[in-house]
């Protein structure tokens, strides 16, 4: 949203600032740590979360379970895709990664990612199941679900 608000010249009441940064200072350690327990790591620049986690439910054949209130979504980039008609949820992301990790060593890899500065928003947004095979399924903050669907074309021009 930052670029494409540059590009486009659009103007907000709010700062929205990019998330562009590097890993190469988090990654290693955790790939390091937690070897196996680490399942993916994958930045969602193409197609946002949302395509990340249908690339994942239709190649394992299992279904993804996310929950809204634990996405971490800045309230002006909430609100510029509100007002650009945008699904954050497929909005391309440079500064943060993915990570599916162990159910049972999700707290633990959490807490070290966010000793990062980069990574202190960090926060456990869903669950791999079992149920609703190559699905991904959003519960809404207002107690609803979902089906979040593979993006059609792109959300928005490409960025690099």
């Amino acid at each position: 949203i930052a670029i494409m608000s540059i590009r486009d010249g659009l103007e907000f009441e709010t700062k929205i600032v990019s998330d562009t940064c590097h890993f190469n200072h988090t990654v290693p350690p955790l790939v390091e740590k937690y070897k196996s327990g680490i399942h993916l790591l994958k930045d969602p620049t193409r197609g946002g979360l949302a395509s990340v986690l249908n690339e994942v439910a239709r190649d394992t054949k299992l279904g993804i379970d996310i929950f809204q209130k634990n996405i971490p979504i800045e309230s002006e980039v909430e609100g510029a895709c509100e007002l650009l008609g945008l699904d954050p949820l497929y909005v391309a992301n440079e500064g943060v990664y993915i990570a599916i990790v162990e159910a049972d060593r999700a707290d633990e890899v959490l807490q070290d990612m966010r000793l990062d500065v980069h990574c202190s928003h960090a926060s456990i947004i869903g669950q791999v199941t079992t149920e609703h095979a190559k699905q991904v399924l959003l519960h809404s903050a207002i107690g609803g679900k979902r089906v979040v669907n593979m993006i059609l074309g792109e959300q928005l021009p490409r960025i690099c």
